[in-house]
């Protein structure tokens, strides 16, 4: 399915050592093509596509020092960032919150065929924030699901205090960065770094880190309707 060898090359480029993950990942791909066919997956199908787009991508996220310990991949889909993390990263204890039925189906069969080990909270972020998942975690983590300010009332609240989220974001990461100012300050947050790569199809990428060094107040995260129509400022 995707050329390995490229895969690999083009991780080193990175600093990045693929070399133990090109063959799961290849398996993966297969899958993802395969079960795209009836459950909307993702868009990019094709090879190059797939090993830029959604394995370097994850992979720059899996190689940061601070993705350890219970790792939140909030909103997976497919499974991007998460999988490719725990596969770069075994010793990582991962969790996938995904509220599609069909999607959580697929992330399961993918585990199951590559001897992952990983929890799936079928569940809406904010709903995940309530129960028992709460303040539980060491990373937080999201790929293309909302707005920066969004973002983060669906991750901060996952974080225990010392936790760390990155934000995977692409270009107009500054906009987003100075419109999350005061969320992240009301939900517990502290800007640590960003991180800024292209990646090998020339397209933008932005990791955002942010501290987490307060409890989030108990009133947030609130509902999907709330956060969406009225982000926090």
């Amino acid at each position: 399915m995707i050329d390995t060898q490229r895969l690999i090359r083009k991780a080193a480029e990175y600093g990045i050592d693929a070399a133990a993950v090109a063959e799961p990942l290849d398996k993966y791909a297969e899958m993802l093509v395969e079960y795209n066919q009836h459950v909307n997956l993702t868009a990019i199908t094709d090879p190059e596509g797939i090993e830029d787009r959604h394995f370097i991508d994850s992979l720059l996220l899996a190689a940061c020092p601070e993705v350890k310990g219970r790792v939140a991949d909030v909103g997976t889909g497919a499974g991007f960032p998460g999988i490719v993390t725990k596969l770069f990263r075994p010793e990582i204890d991962l969790t996938l919150i995904e509220p599609t039925g069909k999607r959580v189906e697929f992330l399961k069969y993918v585990c199951g065929e590559l001897g992952l080990c990983a929890e799936f909270a079928k569940e809406r972020a904010e709903e995940a924030a309530r129960k028992q998942w709460r303040e539980s975690f060491d990373t937080a983590t999201a790929r293309a699901v909302a707005a920066l300010p969004v973002l983060a009332e669906y991750c901060l609240p996952l974080l225990k205090v010392g936790g760390v989220f990155i934000a995977m974001k692409g270009s107009g990461a500054d906009e987003e960065i100075a419109a999350a100012k005061g969320a992240i300050a009301k939900l517990g947050g502290k800007y640590s770094r960003r991180k800024d790569v292209t990646l090998p199809d020339g397209s933008a990428r932005t990791l955002i880190f942010y501290e987490k060094i307060s409890q989030t107040p108990r009133v947030y995260p609130r509902n999907g309707g709330k956060i969406a129509k009225a982000p926090l400022k």
